[in-house]
This record gives C-alpha cells, sequence and structure tokens, in this order.
C-alpha cells in the first residue's frame, strides 16, 4: 500500500540530524487521559486493553491531539506491554494499581518455556493499527512506533506488574542472572520483530522506552539493559521505501550513561530532566541528535514560565541540527491541556527565532 508522500518532516530531519526551519515537538503519552476527548473514547472502548486492540478507536485517539496541536508527530497508541500480553502472561490493569500479570515469570522452566510471538499473528492488530493511522494521517505529521526495552519488560513480567523494589527481577538478576539473560534475550528478539513490523505496516520513526535502566548499578545497566537495546538497534530495518527510518532510545534515569547509549549506533538519545540539554549536547550531541527535556510538572506552572522553560532549553541546544523538543517523561493526566498548547507554540517560536 503506498502512503501520502510526508508533508511535514521536521521529526525525521532532526532525528537524522538535518536542518530544519524551526524546532519539532511532540509529547510522550501525547494522546491519553490529560485530554477529555481521550477519556470519552476509552469509555466506548470498555477497557484500556480494549482500546488498544480496536485498530479503530487506537487510530481516533493517535490522532485527537494532533486535532488540537500543532505537533510535529503522532505516536502509535499503545502500551509497552503487549509483548509480554502476547507471551502468554496474562495481562490485567487492576483499578488504582496499574498493569499486573497473571502468570508472572518466577522460573527458570517458565522462562525456557516462553514462545516469541509472531508480530503478525498475536500482535497483528499493532501493526493493523499503524497502517490505519498512517492512512489516516494523510502524510501531515510522521508516525512514531516504539516499544519498551527488554529490562524494562522484564520487570514487569517478573515482579508481576509494578515495582518499587525490584525484589524479584533484581533477585533473579544477582542470584540467577543466566535465566535473567535468557529472558532478555528472547524478548530482544521479539521487540526487533514487533519494531521491524511496526516499520514494514507504515511506522517512520520507532523508539525503545527504557522506563526502568535508571534503577540498575552502571555495571548492571550495561550488562542487562543496553547490551539488549544495542542488539536492537542491530536488528532494526533502518530504511524502508527508501525511507531512512531513525531510532531512538530513551533510559529514565540514564543521564550518567549517555555516551554508552550514543555508541549503539541510535540515531537519538532520549533525555530526561535530570540533565541540562547543553551538557549532554557537549557530551554527545555531535553523533546523535538529542530528544527532550522539560520537567512534566513544569506544565502546571503559569503561561509566561512555561515559554521561559521552553525558551531556555532551547536556547541552551543552541543553533544546532538534532534537537527533538519533548518532556523528560509522559505528561501527567492532571495536566491542562491548554498549557500543552503554550507550550508547543513556544517551541516553534523560540525554534524559529534561534534559527535567525
Amino acid at each position: 500500500m503506498g502512503f501520502p508522500t510526508l508533508k511535514n518532516d521536521r521529526l525525521i530531519r532532526a532525528l537524522l540530524r538535518q536542518p530544519t526551519d524551526t524546532t519539532p515537538v511532540w509529547i510522550m503519552r501525547q494522546a491519553g487521559r490529560y485530554l477529555p476527548e481521550y477519556r470519552e473514547t476509552r469509555k466506548q472502548a470498555g477497557s484500556f486493553l480494549d482500546l488498544c486492540k480496536n485498530k479503530e478507536l487506537a487510530c481516533e485517539v493517535t490522532l485527537q491531539p494532533l486535532r488540537r496541536f500543532a505537533l510535529d508527530a503522532a505516536i502509535l497508541f499503545s502500551d509497552i506491554l503487549t509483548i509480554p500480553d502476547a507471551m502468554g502472561l496474562g495481562l490485567y490493569f487492576a483499578e488504582g494499581e496499574g498493569p499486573r500479570f497473571e502468570h508472572p515469570l518466577r522460573s527458570a522452566d517458565a522462562i525456557q518455556r516462553l514462545g516469541i510471538p509472531d508480530p503478525h499473528d498475536s500482535l497483528r492488530y499493532v501493526t493493523d493499527a499503524v497502517s490505519l493511522i498512517r492512512q489516516e494521517l494523510d502524510g501531515q505529521v510522521p508516525l512514531i512506533g516504539f516499544s519498551g526495552s527488554p529490562w524494562t519488560l522484564s520487570t514487569y513480567m517478573v515482579e508481576g506488574g509494578s515495582s518499587k523494589e525490584y525484589r524479584f527481577v533484581k533477585g533473579m538478576m544477582y542470584d540467577n542472572p543466566a535465566v535473567l539473560h535468557q529472558l532478555l534475550d528472547k524478548l530482544a528478539q521479539a521487540v526487533i520483530a514487533y519494531l521491524n513490523a511496526q516499520i514494514e505496516a507504515g511506522a517512520q520513526a520507532v523508539m525503545v522506552f527504557d522506563t526502568w535502566g535508571g534503577v540498575l548499578t552502571p555495571q548492571t545497566y550495561r550488562d542487562f539493559s543496553l547490551r539488549y537495546m544495542q542488539q536492537i538497534v542491530a536488528g532494526l530495518k533502518r530504511e524502508h521505501e527508501g525511507q531512512t527510518i531513525p531510532v531512538t532510545l530513551f533510559t529514565k534515569g540514564g543521564g550518567q550513561w549517555l555516551e554508552a547509549i550514543a555508541d549503539t549506533g541510535c540515531d537519538a538519545v532520549g533525555l530526561d530532566w535530570t540533565i541540562d540539554i547543553d551538557e549532554a549536547r557537549a557530551r554527545i550531541g555531535d553523533r546523535v541528535a538529542l530528544q527532550g527535556n522539560l520537567d512534566p510538572c513544569m506544565l502546571y506552572a503559569d503561561h509566561e514560565t512555561i515559554r521561559a522553560a521552553v525558551k531556555d532549553i532551547i536556547t541552551r541546544f543552541g543553533n544546532h541540527p538534532g534537537h527533538v523538543f519533548n518532556l523528560g517523561h509522559g505528561i501527567h493526566q492532571t495536566v491542562d491541556p491548554e498549557h500543552l498548547g503554550v507550550l508547543i507554540d513556544a517551541v516553534h517560536e523560540f525554534g524559529l527565532e534561534i534559527r535567525r
């Protein structure tokens, strides 16, 4: 299936460190609970998982923020836990508790029995949604596909849900590292197949979310997280239908490992808000693009404070190619959407100014 030509390619150009007319911006979790129209669609779906698995509704919520804001990208509406769900772990969402698994992985036998899902079978609803979204975008902006990192996925799969202590997964890491490595290798293979299927279906850039990499020590981060993200980068399709497909890696709390992340061969590194972007750029910015990195809580401030914070980040990055503006993590559900509009307009205004 042929798709229309991309009208706004700022995001792709910035990820490939090519000049842009202004700074592109998209927001992690931009299709989400801070929007009243999302909450209405979520009610219509019946449950969060049903929303993810209905391609028409997933398409609808992906497009909702683009109708409100001058965003430079759409990101597929889905969840990082689709792969573990397809592996048969029994994903469900408990009220007020977040994601849970009926069958957490606590033994070598359970991990050995785990199969790698075929993205064209048990995850077909995701690739179908990608194709539909790409079609409905009609070339307006690029579509980003994504996955969780093997380490982050393993934390949920071994713990059985969210965790503060990581008792079971870190216990396995220290007590039986070979078993955890077996799980991580299977997950890396699954993520490669999953992201490549998203690319084939129409994703024009992909991102790996390593949400819990920052809970590791420097050595265990390299051995149990970064190693598998590097495996993914090496296994991804970097070109499709004559277009380069950029890949972004984002480790929350990963500021101390920026050089190592950039060395994986990725095109861009996502930053959280715990590092100044000029420092990050001084360390790695000539090798890769940088994405980030406003504190999501800044969106609770008044309009002028938001504008000043946006200007500070853009000024710190300077008049160089390779900056994609984003929050340092996902937008909070209690944020006033009007405040996000102020941020997006400010990014384009100050991005244009710095290029004059």
